[in-house]
């Protein structure tokens, strides 16, 4: 990397700075001002409101990440046309594309930071839940007449659960199936004890249903049984079910493929699940796209920049929106439809490349 490079990148790096840090402040005091009320009647303190502000940054660091990609190539490439470096450079030998690879290269290093975004932002949403009072924190030793949503389709209803004994009284288990290769699993149990050591359920007096379709089925009932898709412990079942925005992509993916087993629907979650990756790699499609948009007009000053940036982030939002319906319409894959925003735009930014003077 030569002195150019460094050059380059400094400048790329403290616009990209400035926009990822400063893009959230303001997103955070228009949310301040308009959810002030709300949050002092709830009687949250100053310091528990601040906190989960703090907390919200992951999530709004992720989204604003591409934006911040763009604004830093088009403004770095802008000011170095306006100043005649891309004019000295291309005089001295060095191509157009050469003199911004290392902005390319910032931008790959954007999208791995979006990718680790997408895995610690969801753990954030949730604890900025708990402390402004939107998500339950339970402090209770025990649980009455509650559902239970569990992974790989099933679902449990629960009388009453003890931690303090840790048992379950009067529960029932069901997985919806598709067919008699993946029949309906129905069961009920009297009484669930949980061993500490092994951390197994033992499930006592009940009955086991497999329906099979075409009013076949196949029962039986048991004195002990201890069922391996049960594995949640007694504290697990105390919490919150999570949302879909609160999980990571593997266990987005785990719950949509429990859906898809049971029959419903999953396509809008599939979007989303697919979005976790496809926002992040937007950095590097936008770099792309950014450059040759940056020198089209050298002398046109910061203002057409600002146009650029703002048009090109409303722009590419919409169509991540309509994709996002289409996706979860079942008009096209829902995994097509989430990357679809990048694939145009990025047969785009190549085109554009091509046009460019080197």
């Amino acid at each position: 990397m030569n002195t150019l490079d460094r050059y380059f990148l400094r400048e790329w790096v403290k616009i990209f700075l400035i926009t990822t840090l400063g893009f959230p402040v303001i997103v955070i005091m228009f949310d301040l001002a308009d959810r002030l009320d709300t949050y002092m009647g709830r009687g949250l303190s100053k310091g528990t409101v601040a906190l989960s502000y703090v907390f919200s940054l992951p999530e709004n660091i992720f989204l604003i990440l591409p934006a911040a990609v763009l604004f830093a190539t088009v403004f770095t490439i802008g000011i170095a046309s306006r100043h005649s470096e891309l004019t000295a450079a291309k005089a001295g030998g060095i191509s157009f594309h050469r003199l911004v690879r290392p902005l390319f290269l910032a931008a790959v290093l954007a999208f791995l930071a979006g990718v680790a975004l997408s895995e610690v932002a969801p753990v954030a949403t949730t604890r900025r839940l708990e402390l402004l009072g939107e998500k339950t924190i339970r402090g209770t030793r025990s649980r009455y007449n509650f559902v239970y949503r569990a992974d790989q389709g099933w679902v449990y209803a629960i009388r009453s659960l003890d931690i303090s004994s840790h048992t379950m009284q009067d529960l029932i288990l069901e997985r919806k199936g598709s067919g008699p290769t993946y029949p309906t699993i129905v069961l009920a149990a009297s009484r669930a004890q949980f061993d500490t050591a092994g951390k197994k359920w033992t499930l006592a007096g009940g009955a086991l249903r497999y329906l099979l379709g075409e009013s076949r089925e196949l029962a039986f009932e048991f004195d002990s049984l201890k069922l391996g898709s049960l594995k949640e412990s007694p504290n697990d079942l105390l919490a919150e079910p999570k949302a879909p925005e609160e999980m990571r992509y593997a266990e987005l993916g785990r719950y949509i493929d429990a859906l898809a087993r049971s029959g419903s629907e999953h396509k809008k979650l599939r979007v989303k699940q697919a979005l976790k990756i496809a926002v992040p790699f937007t950095c590097i499609i936008i770099a792309l796209f950014g450059a040759p948009l940056a020198v089209s007009s050298p002398r046109s000053g910061g203002a057409l920049g600002i146009a650029i940036s703002l048009g090109t982030t409303i722009v590419f939002l919409l169509a991540v929106q309509v994709s996002q319906a289409v996706g979860a319409g079942g008009v096209i894959p829902p995994t097509l439809a989430a990357w679809l925003p990048n694939i145009i735009f990025g047969a785009t930014a190549i085109w554009l490349l091509m046009k460019v003077r080197t």
